[in-house]
């Protein structure tokens, strides 16, 4: 990862307003995005590698199919951030407040996401390996469809995630608080502790149609 003095800032008006980017240079390479607005911004199917994002605000904004490649999100505020069928690999977010983000059938593979908040995470049919979630608040996460490999989530509460109809090799779940989970019989592949699974007995023989009597 490059270091600050490594690489180029973005100059202030590019990327701000609506429909900013759309004539802009497709590829940024090496560039450091701090305190950009890109709220209502446009860079579908743009490429970024090496690239920081540090204070940055992606309200309303529009990255579908966008790729990252070895790329830091430090204290990014957004909130209807539009990402499917993006990309994010050797990726790291830290500390950043989200919420509203469509990332379905995008590709995550050795992602970091450290400390903040994210409010309903749509990663319905997406693809992730080798992901860790730590420290993090995620509300309404949807994992239904998703295609996992190696997803751990360490030290976070999660509330009303919803699985399902996926494939969960190496979800590790142990070390999160669940709140109101949704899809607990699809999760055949996941790993919970063995206080989740005594915890979310009656929600789970629910959900398999077992009547419990007293």
């Amino acid at each position: 990862m490059l270091s600050a003095a490594d690489q180029t800032r973005f100059p202030d008006p590019a990327f701000s307003g609506n429909g900013a980017g759309r004539d802009t240079d497709d590829h940024h390479d090496a560039v450091r995005f701090e305190g950009t607005d890109f709220t209502g911004a446009h860079a579908e199917g743009h490429t970024f590698l090496e690239c920081s994002l540090v204070g940055a605000t992606l309200d309303t904004t529009r990255l579908d199919g966008s790729r990252w490649s070895e790329c830091t999100w430090e204290g990014v505020r957004g909130v209807s951030v539009s990402l499917p069928e993006a990309s994010l690999i050797e990726t790291t977010l830290d500390g950043c407040r989200l919420a509203a983000v469509s990332a379905w059938a995008s590709t995550w593979r050795d992602v970091t996401v450290t400390g903040g908040k994210i409010d309903f995470l749509n990663l319905r049919g997406a693809r992730l390996k080798t992901v860790t979630f730590t420290d993090c608040v995620i509300t309404s996460l949807d994992l239904q469809e998703a295609t996992v490999d190696g997803l751990t989530f360490e030290g976070c509460t999660l509330v009303e995630p919803e699985f399902g109809r996926g494939r969960y090799t190496g979800l590790d779940l142990s070390g999160a608080v669940l709140r109101d989970p949704r899809g607990l019989a699809g999760l055949r592949g996941a790993s919970l502790s063995r206080l989740q699974v005594i915890d979310l007995a009656d929600q789970l023989a629910a959900e398999l149609g077992i009547l419990v009597t007293p």
